[in-house]
């Protein structure tokens, strides 16, 4: 008759398991800064990309109704037919939840995020 010898219980030592988890702390250390810095960049982009659809929003209104230099444009409502709206039907909003604003017909630029003085920025300068 044959008789098995049984090795006890299997498992992890805690050593594999400290391993393990040493691992995966080192792996997030070096993603999450990335993952942030690339997320920034991609909000930064879209709300310079949202800025010149404003501006060009802003020069077919001034040019189709004759608008002169230094006059004053209302934020949203001027520019809504000349804008592609979100699927909300209102003009994309900054990704970051900054507020979009507008200076006269003619400045430079005609539009801007409050969010300008974040790295990256948020301006069309």
């Amino acid at each position: 008759m044959k008789t098995t010898q049984s090795h006890g219980p299997g498992g992890f030592t805690l050593v594999e398991i400290m391993i393990v988890i040493a691992i995966i702390g080192l792996l997030a250390v070096i993603a999450i800064p990335n993952y942030v810095r690339a997320r920034s960049q991609a909000q930064a982009s879209s709300c310079i990309s949202n800025l010149r659809q404003i501006d060009s929003a802003v020069f077919q209104l001034a040019i189709e109704k004759g608008l002169s230099t230094g006059v004053t444009i209302t934020y949203p409502d001027d520019l809504v037919p000349y804008i592609k709206l979100n699927n909300a039907s209102s003009i994309p909003p900054c990704p970051a939840f900054g507020v979009y604003s507008l200076n006269t017909v003619g400045s430079t630029p005609q539009s801007f995020c409050s969010l300008s003085t974040l790295t990256p920025s948020h301006s069309l300068q």
